[in-house]
């Protein structure tokens, strides 16, 4: 009996899985991994830099339940995004990384400190342990985004740290994206009064939004010739349109108090601004060592082999998350424990 050919080793080592074109499934697969990412812990983060703007004890507690059950899980996608670059495109994992080494430190002492800080924060009920601990959160909660974009920025643009315009722009832009999912994700789980304050932060966040966006496009269209013909290229500009037309939507959303388009809009935009990042990339992995996405990637056989586990696992992944959500939905009530316990 004739083994089937698609699982032996030479037929996988001689071209691409069905003739596709996988080196470009890839890149598209980081960055849709690194969107997943922003958008799911996004509203994590978004979550703690609304924690800033409550005094009330029971508020803040309420706050700390909505993420408790999902925020460990949602900082996951980050180790996938990493570990799918690193497997596919191993020359820019590391030229990437190293560029920004000291960058990738304070995204990590970032997360270390919105991790740890709701756990600090209930170990006492002290009004000055609570503070600093509740402090703690919200820095890291701002920090993590924010270093996030620069990082995209960076990678985008060659450079490396934070002295640059971009950087710091992009940053504050993915800040104020993690706003408008946070203010969304809290209409979903907190009810009264305090849904009310939380989301009305949520239009004022995607105008924030926006304005960066626009600031970062034009500095990048005056500035930088390399990208500029990529901005104007007609993909970029329906990216930009359809960003503007989900930002509408969620303000639309948001004053209908229909929660969950609204989230599913501040998706669209998320994922919509990695795709953007992609797309004026593309056909560089890594501009700044001058790698392209079919010089970067792998060989053959490996290349085929993480197509067949990662068409395997990732739809066991997104189920268990749909699972996870599904056994959590619904609004949180005062005096539920972080946690969800």
């Amino acid at each position: 009996m004739t083994d089937p050919t698609v699982l032996q080793s030479g037929t996988l080592a001689d071209g691409p899985l069905f003739g596709l074109p996988l080196p470009e499934l890839w890149f598209g697969l980081v960055f849709f991994l690194l969107g997943t990412f922003l958008f799911l812990d996004g509203f994590d983060f978004g979550v703690g830099a609304l924690f800033a703007t409550l005094d009330d004890d029971d508020e803040r507690e309420q706050l700390l339940s909505a993420i408790g059950p999902v925020w460990d899980g949602n900082e996951v996608w980050l180790v996938v995004f990493g570990g799918a670059m690193f497997a596919a495109f191993p020359a820019v994992y590391a030229n990437l990384f190293s560029r920004n080494y000291l960058l990738m430190f304070a995204i990590l002492a970032a997360l270390i400190c919105r991790g740890l800080a709701p756990e600090m924060y209930e170990q006492r009920h002290d009004a000055r342990w609570q503070r600093w601990w509740g402090r703690a959160f919200v820095a890291g909660s701002v920090a993590a985004p924010f270093f996030l974009g620069a990082f995209a920025a960076n990678w985008l643009l060659g450079g490396a740290g934070l002295a640059s315009v971009p950087a710091i722009v992009v940053g504050a832009a993915v800040v104020a994206l993690t706003v408008v999912n946070g203010a969304a994700y809290l209409g979903l789980k907190t009810r009264g009064s305090l849904q009310r304050e939380m989301v009305a932060y949520g239009p004022k966040a995607v105008t924030a939004y926006l304005g960066l966006v626009v600031a970062a496009l034009g500095y990048l269209y005056v500035f930088d010739p390399a990208v500029s013909d990529s901005l104007l290229a007609p993909a970029s500009v329906g990216l930009v349109t359809l960003t503007v037309a989900l930002a509408v939507a969620y303000v639309a959303a948001i004053r209908r108090e229909t929660f969950l388009p609204a989230m599913a809009a501040a998706a669209g935009m998320t994922y919509g601004l990695a795709a953007l990042v992609a797309l004026l990339m593309y056909p560089m992995a890594d501009p700044a060592a001058g790698l392209t996405v079919e010089s970067a990637i792998v060989s053959t056989l490996p290349l085929n082999l993480m197509t067949i586990a990662a068409a395997a696992l990732l739809p066991l992944v997104f189920v268990y998350f749909g699972v996870l959500y599904s056994v959590f939905r619904g609004p949180v009530e005062a005096g539920e424990a972080y946690g969800g316990d």
